[in-house]
């Protein structure tokens, strides 16, 4: 590829894609031969997760799509960064990509030390889905509204504690976010080394609350051990459409996961094409969608654009916030 047309390349997808790694960067007889072999789909965390879960279920419709195995690879460690690192530094061949998740932006936002640029090092391939937040107290607490929650915690400024599942977490994200836009919300941040933990001593009464995906939260619900006040989404979600939005009392305010699949930066647009094409088409089916609807999570196509403006928005979003409320990494 000629110099001036590789560099013109480049510049489209830093202003369509907004994370460098322009494709582009391979022959295009390569895209045109792709796939050939098995592609590896690298889960920077532990077997049983949202992220592995939903590669998992991916996978074998890819695989059928794309006429070649597509292998799930599970790298755990340093919170999704071990695995998320290694696969910067693979082949831009479109063979190794990786699952990330909301986690990925707010990484991004409180680790300076980070094996790879979040900006730099990835092509967007396509989103998986994007998910509310379950917003939990302990029975104990005396809420089961958002306006009940809020008034709760501002009758009683610095008595309470919420949980997380680490400093930096989704989860203190999430929390600090409505603080941020309700000043005078005074409740202390108790962190966790997981949300198994976390989960636990706010059934104690350890903690009074505990903002968190479905799946975490949504059995001991309906176990009756936890009580669920409100969801982050900005509007109803299909996930618990009997939950009021926060946004009822805190105008504004939401906080959604997200779920999505990387490549190394360089990788052809031909293949990234393929790749967000078959990903989008298997989304479409209602099985799949459903699944995803039980986990906590809906279904959602983007164009690899769409998705790269959807994670440079959020990590300047939550770097801001970062810095405001003194958001920092263990």
């Amino acid at each position: 590829m000629p110099r001036s047309t590789r560099l013109s390349a480049r510049a489209a997808a830093l202003c369509a894609i907004t994370l460098a790694g322009a494709p582009g960067a391979l022959p295009s007889i390569h895209a045109q031969t792709w796939p050939d072999k098995p592609i590896t789909i690298v889960v920077p965390y532990p077997a049983g997760g949202s992220n592995d879960s939903f590669a998992r279920q991916l996978a074998k419709e890819l695989g059928d799509r794309l006429q070649q195995p597509v292998i799930i690879d599970n790298r755990p460690g340093a919170s999704g960064n071990t695995g998320t690192g290694q696969v910067a530094k693979a082949a831009a061949d479109g063979y190794t990509l990786v699952a990330v998740s909301a986690s990925f932006a707010t990484n991004a936002a409180v680790q300076p030390r980070l094996p790879y640029d979040p900006g730099k090092s990835f092509t967007p391939v396509a989103l998986f889905a994007k998910g509310p937040l379950i917003v939990a107290v302990n029975p104990e607490f005396p809420a089961r509204t958002p306006a009940e929650l809020i008034a709760a915690i501002r009758a009683r400024p610095g008595l309470y504690n919420y949980a997380s599942s680490g400093a930096g977490s989704v989860n203190q994200f999430a929390t600090e976010l409505l603080k941020a836009q309700l000043s005078g919300l005074d409740i202390r941040h108790i962190p966790y080394r997981g949300m198994a933990p976390a989960v636990t001593d706010l059934i104690g009464n350890q903690t009074q609350l505990l903002i968190a995906s479905g799946p975490s939260l949504l059995p001991m619900v309906r176990a009756g051990k936890l009580r669920a006040v409100g969801i982050t989404s900005l509007e109803p979600s299909p996930i618990a459409p009997e939950l009021l939005p926060l946004a009822s009392s805190a105008p504004g305010y939401a906080f959604e996961l997200w779920w999505g699949l990387l490549a190394p930066a360089g990788t052809p647009a031909d293949v990234v094409g393929k790749l967000n094409q078959a990903v989008n088409q298997t989304l479409a089916k209602p099985q799949i969608a459903g699944n995803f609807l039980k986990e906590g999570a809906i279904a959602t196509p983007l164009s690899p654009a769409q998705f790269g403006a959807l994670i440079a928005n959020d990590v300047e979003r939550w770097k801001k916030l970062a810095r405001q409320q003194g958001i920092a990494a263990d």
